[in-house]
């Protein structure tokens, strides 16, 4: 049986007036291996230490610890020290246990999201699976060799920002990148950092929406967007999406008078389209009008395999009404939580004062290497190697269809 040094002290039970000391730590030990907190191949510590930690005389450890060997709970070695047995704890006896009153409410007045019903989440390789990159191809060496070099300079990144936006030079880096990359208009002063796009929506629907108000969701469309809407009790109005992306003449005819909408215009999901210039200026020509605002969801536009790059809807905005969000854990790797979200400048405090009640910051360590990956070239240089390898993909995927399937 392997043996593990425990760091850390065993909190044991106050003892009470009548219990002997003797009695007492017998009882807390033996309570500690038989629950597992002490467990199998656990050291413990020398009498004398322990007599020590817990103001006891040597004396009273070392019957104690004789009793529990004799018992077969620890092993002793002279040179070797004390460590925990694996030991068969007892079974407890049935005992009938009633729910406290809060989790039966909880319980019974709760409804599954209506988008998660039937919705499986299987672990592992799966065909077509929706925002998992090829992590196998990332370059985790390199990675871990920004990490490291952070992890040693640590005042770098640990010291404790006043600025709630996130970590500044990542979002100088993001700000750069959009700008270059997708067209968007921004400063780093308009970029708050947050955990994902899921974070960021429902950060998004609280602040702009009421119970009740009606925004337009393309349909089909993205159910963590209907997710994060309908938990903010808001009126979800579904309008049609075809070959252009989401028809505003539908939606003003279905609900002219929509608070906002939400969209993926580069890269509509599930159905791929790419919205027409005249749909874009369409949307921003009625969000202008109706003091309404657009939530542009780029989550994969560094993807695109036919024609010239698609700038953000965002980058035709005149009048504020593009909200722009975007993340790191489909280009890179899903563990990563860092997304984005560019804001009009006054809406900035509002989103972070609600944003404060719930998450102060997200991981500055994080942050500072995703910095140091895009600032160093590692980020341009994947997108490029990952988009010539999604490309392959894409090849072998139509000439596939092409030769079984017409």
């Amino acid at each position: 049986m392997p043996k593990t040094i425990s760091s850390f002290e065993l909190t044991l039970k106050s003892r009470s007036r009548h219990q002997t000391l003797t009695h007492w730590l017998y009882g807390e030990l033996r309570s500690a291996i038989l629950d597992g907190r002490l467990a199998p191949g656990a050291r413990l510590p020398a009498s004398r230490d322990f007599a020590s930690q817990y103001q006891l005389s040597r004396g009273t450890v070392v019957s104690v610890m004789e009793r529990l060997q004799a018992e077969g709970y620890v092993s002793s070695r002279v040179g070797f020290g004390t460590w925990v047995n694996r030991v068969e704890a007892p079974r407890p006896a049935r005992q009938a246990t009633t729910m406290p009153a809060y989790i039966r409410r909880v319980i019974s007045t709760y409804k599954r999201p209506q988008p998660w019903v039937d919705l499986a989440f299987v672990e592992g390789i799966r065909p077509f699976r929706i925002g998992v990159p090829a992590i196998n191809e990332f370059p985790s060496e390199v990675w871990g060799r920004i990490a490291a070099d952070r992890g040693r300079n640590f005042r770098s990144w640990l010291k404790k920002e006043s600025d709630r936006r996130g970590f500044r030079p990542l979002r100088e880096a993001i700000a750069e990148y959009l700008r270059t990359s997708r067209g968007v208009r921004c400063t780093a002063e308009q970029i708050v950092i947050v955990s994902g796009i899921q974070q960021a929506l429902d950060l998004l629907a609280r602040l702009l929406l009421k119970k009740g108000d009606p925004i337009w969701m393309e349909d089909p469309g993205y159910f963590g967007a209907r997710i994060a809407f309908d938990s903010a009790g808001a009126r979800l109005i579904a309008v049609p999406v075809n070959d252009e992306g989401l028809s505003v003449s539908a939606g003003i005819k279905i609900c002219p008078d929509a608070k906002g909408a939400y969209v993926t215009p580069a890269h509509q999901f599930p159905l791929g389209a790419t919205m027409s210039l005249e749909r874009r200026m369409a949307l921003l020509g009625w969000a202008s009008r109706a003091g309404a605002f657009v939530i542009e969801d780029d989550y994969d536009s560094e993807y695109r395999f036919e024609g010239p790059p698609v700038p953000a809807l965002q980058s035709l905005d005149n009048h504020s009404s593009v909200i722009f969000i975007g993340s790191f854990s489909k280009t890179l790797f899903p563990a990563l939580r860092v997304g984005y979200v560019v804001l009009p400048a006054p809406l900035v405090d509002s989103f972070l004062g609600l944003r404060y009640r719930t998450d102060f910051r997200n991981s500055s360590f994080d942050q500072a290497v995703l910095c140091d990956f895009i600032v160093d070239g590692h980020f341009a240089r994947h997108l490029r190697r990952m988009r010539n390898l999604y490309a392959e993909r894409l090849a072998a995927l139509k000439e596939g269809a092409r030769r079984h399937l017409l």
